[in-house]
């Protein structure tokens, strides 16, 4: 059996539906193939104000605000006794302000069963083994959970798999990312003290010690996502079963120990680790990688969904070009824009860990007008390079930490 579409895209989370849904509204069509059967549960819970641009044009916003997914206007940052709060009102760049906090299984159906009601078939519990190129067209074999196989030609392939990594994977063109391993252990967690904490449905950073931190994820059910990332070896202080080492580390930290003491978990905690990849080439004749199939960088600062809703949204507009049959510089318009925007994140990514952000977020005293440019990082717009700490992503974090440095020096001397 073969069927026949103009473009095929391979997964159905964020990116895979965001892309499909663009070039479904110029007139192509489109048919998604996944995996997995949804909903499915996956992590990367809070969205950033960035990928409601993508979103809205993709038109699922009405889809999303029926969900009555938490709201999400900042993000708060947490050491000890010192909390450092961006608010997205105060940011640099001119965009949305909010986001939301959401369940994934739920927010990547509702964005899948979105895009089915656009005329996009969605085709679950089909797995991509084999994929033959002639020039920008191609053939691509599925195969279904029953066994039964069959061919999809196409015009151009947008490959969204995420983890799954299809494409690299079938074609040898993965390498290994600059960042170190990390580890994470997580669970959605009951969270019947929320109310007795500030900003009780805030996103929370916690630095629990130099190179490990928490993320606590409320959502508008009542349930929060609280999850530690380190080194591998943090995990190895903690012996026993997954559920008696997260409530040791709970227990251990002392913004969480008594708000989560004893809690109730929806879930035995997961755990997550070597996630950092990448690959040479984000495109190919007749394909491009879009999302995580591209870079994954890490939990903090929530780049992941934008990443992917970000780099579809661009990837699409050129596909609809390429089968108008205009020429595509996808060197120039597509690898470095989405570089860009992952060399930022990257670069505040490695500056979290490395302890630069320490110094910058929990300073006594930072420029209004420096804290709106980093807001605007940390809400997404990492590709407006009008912004300083944009467009000087590496070396404007460190020059910064340093006159902290300096100026809180000449401080404690003036004392």
């Amino acid at each position: 059996m073969r069927e026949k579409v103009d473009v095929l895209v391979i997964g159905a989370g964020p990116s895979g539906t965001v892309a499909a849904s663009i070039i479904r509204q110029a007139g192509y069509s489109v048919k998604i193939v996944e995996k997995l059967q949804f909903p499915r549960f996956v992590i990367g819970e809070s969205l950033l104000p960035r990928s409601m641009e993508a979103l809205s044009e993709a038109k699922f916003i009405d889809a999303i605000t029926a969900k009555g997914f938490q709201q999400k206007f900042g993000a708060k940052f947490v050491k000890g006794d010192k909390i450092c709060d961006f608010t997205f009102k105060e940011q640099y760049t001119k965009g949305w302000d909010w986001t939301w906090q959401v369940t994934r299984a739920d927010f990547d159906k509702a964005l899948a069963d979105a895009v089915e009601e656009m005329g996009v078939p969605v085709c679950y519990n089909t797995t991509v083994t084999n994929i033959e190129f002639n020039g920008t067209d191609s053939v691509t074999t599925v195969e279904e959970a029953g066994g039964k196989q069959y061919e999809i030609e196409a015009r151009f392939i947008v490959d969204g798999s995420g983890y799954g990594r299809v494409i690299p994977r079938l074609f040898n063109l993965e390498k290994s990312s600059n960042l170190q391993p990390r580890k994470a252990l997580f669970a959605h967690t009951v969270d019947v003290n929320r109310l007795q904490y500030d900003e009780p449905n805030r996103i929370t950073a916690v630095v629990h010690r130099p190179g490990t931190w928490i993320w606590i994820i409320p959502f508008s059910s009542g349930n929060t996502s609280v999850g530690f990332v380190s080194d591998p070896s943090f995990h190895n202080e903690f012996p026993g079963t997954p559920e008696e080492q997260f409530r040791a580390m709970l227990a251990a930290e002392p913004y969480t120990r008594e708000r989560f003491k004893d809690v109730e978990l929806v879930f035995e905690p997961r755990i997550l680790e070597s996630w950092s990849a990448t690959t040479d080439k984000f495109y190919g004749e007749g394909f491009v990688l879009t999302g995580n199939v591209t870079e994954f960088l890490d939990p903090i600062f929530s780049s992941g969904v934008t990443l992917a809703c970000v780099s579809a949204q661009t990837a699409s507009k050129l596909v609809i070009r390429k089968l108008k049959g205009e020429d595509v510089d996808w060197e120039k318009e597509y690898m470095q824009p989405t570089m860009q925007g992952v060399n930022t994140f990257r670069s505040y990514v490695m500056a979290w860990y490395e302890g630069t952000l320490d110094k910058i977020f929990f300073a006594k005293n930072i420029q209004e007008d420096v804290k709106n440019q980093i807001c605007s990082v940390l809400a997404g717009y990492v590709w407006d390079e009008t912004n300083p700490y944009v467009q000087n992503h590496e070396k404007g974090l460190q020059r910064l930490a340093r006159t902290i440095e300096l100026m809180e020096k000449i401080d404690e001397f003036n004392r």
